[in-house]
């Protein structure tokens, strides 16, 4: 579908590199003031990490569904082969964007790829608008791509996921990126700067770890996460903002 690194490695945090693996993982505060303190000799802060307040930054991301949701009832459903479609930034407000990014995330089994491309807040208007990218974004084969799948699915914006990230890389030349993500919340909206949206916490009192590598976990994080007794589990940032934003798609068994 895609040739590979179509993607910008300039945005922050890394988060746009195509790490194969993802896992995550739900901590409480002591576990994660526990696991932060031992992975610092193997990881250190990212530069935009470091850069911000409190060592957060802000991330907001648009997600796009069907009218019947199909992408959230393929990852409730434990579809292998998934996608989504997102635009993301890193402001709150219209004011002050510097960079804007649309996503494909494309889930293959086990393994994750994810697929980006930069675009001003003029395209993004134009393409909320009237659903296409301005003229001279139709030879990006991500913006391509994902105005086909827009079309193709029939996809409509559906939720507003919000979150404080906290960064990590390497030390060494390993391929290893580790975040926590705090203040999980989603709202219902058509845009990325609705109107006093009204937002809802997904875990309270929870951090979400994020462990991203190209290759398998190694020795030293896997027997972290096993002397902290962490445990695997499906935490889509979407589903979760489905669950509490949009109540009335969810049954009983998927928000248990």
């Amino acid at each position: 579908m895609f040739t590979a690194n179509l993607f910008s490695r300039k945005s922050p945090a890394l988060d746009d590199i195509n790490w194969r693996f993802e896992y995550k993982y739900q901590l409480t505060m002591p576990q994660y003031l526990a696991v932060k303190s031992a992975i610092l000799p193997n990881m250190a802060l990212d530069e935009y990490t470091k850069a911000v307040p409190d060592n957060r930054y802000f991330v907001r991301s648009l997600y796009f569904d069907s009218f019947f949701f199909d992408a959230f009832h393929d990852k409730a459903d434990g579809n292998c082969d998934r996608l989504k479609l997102r635009i993301r930034t890193y402001v709150d407000s219209p004011d002050n964007i510097e960079i804007l990014k649309a996503e494909i995330k494309v889930r293959k089994d086990v393994t994750t790829e994810k697929y980006v491309a930069q675009i001003n807040y003029a395209d993004y208007l134009s393409f909320m608008d009237d659903q296409h990218w301005p003229g001279d974004k139709l030879y990006n084969e991500v913006l391509t791509e994902f105005e086909r799948y827009y079309h193709q699915k029939t996809l409509v914006p559906i939720v507003l996921v919000q979150y404080e990230r906290e960064g990590y890389r390497a030390r060494t030349k390993e391929e290893i990126r580790i975040t926590f993500d705090h203040h999980v919340r989603s709202a219902r909206a058509d845009g990325l700067f609705p109107e006093n949206p009204i937002f809802r916490v997904h875990t309270p009192g929870s951090i979400i770890l994020e462990i991203k590598c190209n290759k398998m976990q190694p020795e030293w994080l896997r027997r972290l996460i096993r002397d902290y007794g962490l445990t695997i589990i499906s935490n889509s940032k979407y589903v979760q903002g489905v669950i509490v934003s949009h109540p009335s798609v969810v049954t009983p068994s998927w928000s248990a």
